[in-house]
């Protein structure tokens, strides 16, 4: 089962155009202003497995999390669901009903005029999943046990909710329409520290439980090394290292990577130099030639400013890296 692809993305792209109104650019004689938020990435997700997503703000985890539930159509490339491309599965109710979406704000993603009832069971209502309403009651109180709370908690609005109540609200909404897919947008990142590790433990028991397929994305390394099989560092829109999780923790091959992991709070640490990762990110609309990463990286050369670098195949990883491919720990 885990060697069978439940997602795939092919050289997905995704850009936007965000010039000024036509008027105010042929007055001032502005032209079109692209931002290319997601560079052609590829990547497969086998099912019963999560793959985490991680980066700075800004590199495009939230627009490939759009894109993999057919919220957002890409620019370029495909993405397949069980190999099917998603604008078939849109077309089919019993292929889409079968993919969902925690979003990262259980404050904004929740109707605030709606019973919980009426929240959870909307997708239930959606699909045609129940033939009766004693059917329906009957499927979100058993919906919300499932993600501890009470079947009585459907009577209430989620205002009467604390933030780590409204996300489990939100996870049963995204079951109840038994989906194989989930996409987790920084589902924790809007939630207290010690109702994260309850939320997160939720979440893996869900998934042993179900054989659930995460694509997971956050910005928090620590969460995501509680999480994640797989494991795609972005950068500037493109995924600069992707592999196993515990490959890529232990041994990091990317500059970036290796800066980012540097950074996450460590005991064994206090004491010792830390490499920080300098300068800002570049703007999206207007990315540096060659490696986007260059302007920051400490290996970075004169083939760094000018060629972009192909993924190379190290090991179980692969990694978009001149310095890497060519075995340099200098500039």
């Amino acid at each position: 089962m885990a060697d069978e692809t439940v997602l795939e993305a092919a050289g997905v792209s995704r850009v936007f155009d965000v010039s000024s109104p036509w008027l105010q650019r042929t007055l001032a004689r502005e032209p079109h202003r692209l931002l290319r938020a997601v560079d052609d990435v590829s990547f497969t997700i086998p099912r019963g497995t999560t793959l985490a997503l991680v980066g700075e703000s800004g590199c495009g985890k939230s627009t490939i999390a759009r894109m993999s539930v057919g919220l957002l159509a890409p620019s370029a490339g495909d993405i397949l669901f069980e190999g099917q491309p998603l604008s078939a599965a849109r077309a089919q109710p019993g292929l889409r009903r079968r993919m969902n979406m925690i979003f990262q704000d259980p404050y904004a993603s929740l109707n605030p005029r709606w019973r919980v009832r009426d929240i959870v069971a909307e997708p239930i209502r959606a699909f045609a999943m129940a033939k009766s309403r004693a059917e329906i009651i009957e499927r979100v109180g058993a919906l919300l046990a499932r993600v501890g709370l009470s079947a009585q908690d459907g009577e209430k609005y989620p205002h009467e909710f604390s933030g780590g109540q409204r996300q489990r609200v939100s996870i049963a909404r995204a079951l109840s329409s038994d989906p194989d897919f989930l996409v987790c947008d920084e589902p924790t990142s809007a939630l207290d520290v010690s109702v994260q590790a309850q939320i997160l433990n939720l979440m893996k028991d869900l998934q042993r439980r179900y054989g659930l397929t995460y694509l997971f994305i956050s910005h928090n390394l620590a969460v995501v090394r509680h999480m994640a099989d797989r494991l795609g560092v972005m950068y500037l829109g493109r995924i600069v290292e992707l592999g196993p999780a515990e490959e890529i923790f232990r041994a990091p091959r990317h500059p970036y990577t290796r800066l980012l992991l540097d950074a996450i709070p460590d005991l064994a640490m206090i004491g010792r130099a830390r490499a920080q990762v300098g300068g800002e990110v570049p703007s999206p609309i207007d990315p540096p030639p060659g490696c986007t990463f260059h302007p920051r990286c400490p290996l970075a050369n004169a083939r760094c400013r000018a060629e972009k670098p192909a993924v190379t195949l190290i090991g179980a990883s692969q990694v978009a890296c001149h310095a890497v491919a060519e075995g340099r720990t200098e500039p």
